[in-house]
């Protein structure tokens, strides 16, 4: 340690912040956006155990927010302790802190925090005192006043003018739309959470919902989302022994049937303990339970409690209480997808399932040309209507299950090689939880042998931009061409090399690929304007284009490549005026609170795209114009997924013009029409889509930012298989 004196405080660059500093960020950290105040004031309100609240917000919150309850109030010097730092009245300390805190506020920082940046009025009353209610203001981190007022038992809370002295936060916040939208997810998330509380929410005059707290929650449902929602909603109620294991206590709450759903996550409203939240584990086991019966961009409408012991979960990981961290994440997604999977079965919303470690394909197939089990019989493609397992007749005309019989044409005669069926190993790897069933697996091409019914099955892939077509993995593949070996060998048999090939699965080229104009196909290499040199290898998992190029290799993403040439293709036939069909008779779309706020303010975004609509009511409007894009008609309910959009587009790239709102819409309409993961493109087609991703302006990512194409040059190649090491460079 050096012998150096420490300098004096006249001679160091480091020295205390002032407490104005220090307040104003702390509210960076606390008050984002008006919503964050409306979370901090709307949990204080039901804290103080109100039957009703009622939130007022001008301009999305940034001029004013108002919240009044009538809860037990505060006296005069329970106001002026309240607007102190780190002051409350919901914890005492370390102690209630570790063992799970109950109440939704506990860091005593929301009304100094909100008053540093805002000017702040509190007028309260407590619920068992007498005479008059005290007035506070607090302007800026000061008390400003402090005087009796006339006041109903309870508390009122204006926020005025919020970041008026931070400049450079309010320059940032978005559009008053997408603010709003904010504000409604805010208070809409407490409303469906406390159905036997009253809460309504005004936005510039209008009332946006109000719920009756009566303790209904379907009411509550109805109330902020709709009647179209609401009747789709079913319940969830499953706690104790009916719960895989895991520290979940109870889960319990309301889902939508499948085809009621939005093209975002805005609707997936959870809790634990009662606070609103968003934790991963939860967000994938609700998805989980749904598996294939949603496409990989839609969301359910979610209203889902769970319960589960304070020593189980940290609240305390967030300054704005937004998540939560459990201690066995995995546990808790095996349990929620259990509870929302057996309600849905329940209600009859899900396929029927094979037992574990059985296959479940979709269509099993029989090749042309290869004999079967019955003499005589042609090839034949039985398609499964309900999903379950395909049954096969053996010669004897008995109904037997595919998976169960062994893959040497053997009636389910186990190896001493390998005591478990091949299926086992797929089925159990692809069934992702504890249930005794397994998703309904779609279908795998396979080359049978006489007397040969097995079939592969993969669990379909969730990737929104994947599909949900036929897909084997290189795992599960070999496993089952191992399991063929091992129970009878067979050396010098052509057809061993002939199975070899047909599981080799997921990278494979067909025998005679044609272009589209029917022209046998070169395989020679490809010249470019902007892209590289490339010639066609193959595709990978159906999804990803193998191409080599002078320099190494370079796997392209088929759909984010013909996402791009939409996108510009779009642009194009929009850079004018988008071609629009009126429809033959309006179409009435019923909308959720935050849709109808999103379609009042975007209107003229809308008509640009082709989009005409009026309003009927509160909640209803009139589609009578449709886009026409790219020879297709969009559906009027597309609409929905447009404000969507528009609001989750200017949140995040802060798009507020009608120019950028119309084309981040093009950017999200350019992903329907485009090829998707999991489709067999010919060498032909493949050349095609090249070709017109190579006459892009930008050809290298698609309209999200995503990159289109991956190169690994040769040096990064020989990297990584070591070919440096002296003596392996040939």
């Amino acid at each position: 340690m050096s012998d150096e004196p420490l300098p004096s405080d006249g001679e160091t660059e480091i020295h205390q912040l002032d407490e104005d500093t220090v307040a104003r960020i702390a509210a960076g950290e606390v008050v984002e956006r008006p919503a964050s105040a409306v979370k901090e004031l709307v949990e204080n309100s039901l804290d103080a155990d109100a039957s009703s609240v009622d939130v007022t917000v001008e301009d999305g919150g940034t001029e004013l927010i108002r919240v009044a309850d009538d809860g037990h109030g505060m006296s005069e010097a329970d106001l002026r302790a309240a607007v102190r730092e780190h002051t409350t009245s919901k914890i005492d300390g370390l102690e209630d802190l570790e063992s799970g805190v109950a109440t939704l506020g506990f860091r005593g920082e929301a009304l100094h925090t909100i008053g540093s940046v805002s000017r702040l009025t509190i007028r309260s009353r407590p619920r068992d005192g007498e005479g008059a209610g005290t007035e506070l203001v607090y302007e800026g981190g000061d008390v400003t006043s402090v005087e009796p007022t006339g006041c109903p038992t309870g508390t009122i809370v204006e926020v005025e003018d919020l970041f008026y002295n931070t400049p450079a936060r309010r320059k940032f916040l978005k559009t008053t739309a997408t603010e709003f939208a904010h504000v409604n997810r805010v208070v809409t998330r407490y409303a469906l959470a406390n159905p036997d509380v009253a809460v309504s929410l005004t936005h510039d005059g209008r009332e946006v919902f109000a719920t009756t707290g009566q303790g209904d929650l379907q009411a509550a449902v109805l109330s902020v989302y709709g009647r179209e929602v609401a009747s789709s909603m079913i319940p969830v109620e499953t706690d104790g022994d009916a719960l895989p294991p895991g520290p979940l206590e109870s889960v319990s709450g309301l889902v939508s049937h499948p085809e009621t759903n939005r093209s975002s996550r805005e609707y997936l409203a959870t809790y634990v303990n009662g606070r609103a939240v968003t934790a991963d584990a939860v967000r994938e086991g609700i998805m989980g339970a749904y598996g294939t019966q949603l496409g990989g961009d839609r969301y359910p409408f979610v209203t889902l409690f769970l319960e589960v012991p304070g020593d189980a979960v940290d609240v305390n990981v967030h300054p704005r209480k937004r998540e939560v961290r459990f201690d066995d994440d995995d546990a808790v997604r095996r349990q929620v997808d259990a509870a929302v999977e057996s309600a849905l079965l329940e209600h009859g919303l899900l396929r029927s399932r094979a037992p574990r470690g059985r296959s479940a394909p979709g269509e099993a197939r029989v090749e042309p040309g290869v004999e079967t089990g019955t003499p005589d019989s042609e090839s034949t493609t039985l398609e499964e209507s309900t999903g379950g397992v395909t049954p096969t007749s053996d010669t004897d005309g008995n109904e037997s299950d595919p998976a169960a019989t062994a893959d040497d044409g053997t009636d389910n005669v186990p190896s001493t090689a390998d005591p478990e069926p091949a299926s086992t190993d797929a089925g159990v790897a692809s069934s992702g939880g504890d249930a005794s069933t397994e998703r309904t697996s779609q279908p795998t091409p396979n080359t049978s042998e006489p007397d040969e019914s097995s079939t592969t099955a993969a669990e379909p892939s969730t990737d929104p931009e994947r599909g949900t077509g036929s897909e084997t993995t290189a795992d599960s593949a070999a496993t089952a061409a191992d399991a063929s070996r091992s129970a009878s060998p067979r050396d010098d048999d052509p057809q061993d090399d002939r199975d070899a090939t047909a599981h080799a699965g997921t990278f494979r080229t067909a025998t005679e690929q044609r272009t589209l104009t029917g022209n046998a196909a070169t395989g020679d290499e490809t010249e470019f304007d902007s892209l590289p040199s490339l010639r066609m290898l193959g595709q990978l998992h159906d999804t990803y284009l193998v191409c080599e190029t002078p320099d190494g290799l370079v796997l392209i993403d088929q759909h984010a490549a013909d996402e791009r040439v939409n996108y510009e293709r779009l642009q194009d036939a929009f850079a004018d005026d988008p071609t629009a069909q009126a429809l033959a008779e309006p179409v009435e779309l019923e909308l959720t609170a935050a849709e109808v706020e999103a379609f009042t303010h975007y209107r003229e975004a809308l008509s640009r795209l082709g989009f005409y609509a009026d309003r009927v009511d509160d909640r209803t409007i009139a589609v009578t114009t449709v886009p026409a894009v790219l020879e297709e008609t969009l559906e009027p309910d597309r609409l929905r997924d447009v404000l969507t959009a528009f609001v989750d587009g200017d949140d995040e790239a802060g798009a507020e013009t009608v120019d950028a709102l119309a084309d981040q819409f093009l950017g999200d309409l350019a992903c329907y029409p485009s090829i998707t993961g999991n489709t067999s493109l010919t060498e032909g087609s493949v050349i095609d889509l090249l070709e017109a991703l190579d006459d892009c302006e930008n050809p290298y990512s698609c309209p999200h930012g995503r990159p289109v194409l991956v190169t690994f040059d040769e040096a990064e190649l020989e990297a990584r298989f070591e070919r440096d090491y002296p003596g392996h460079s040939g």
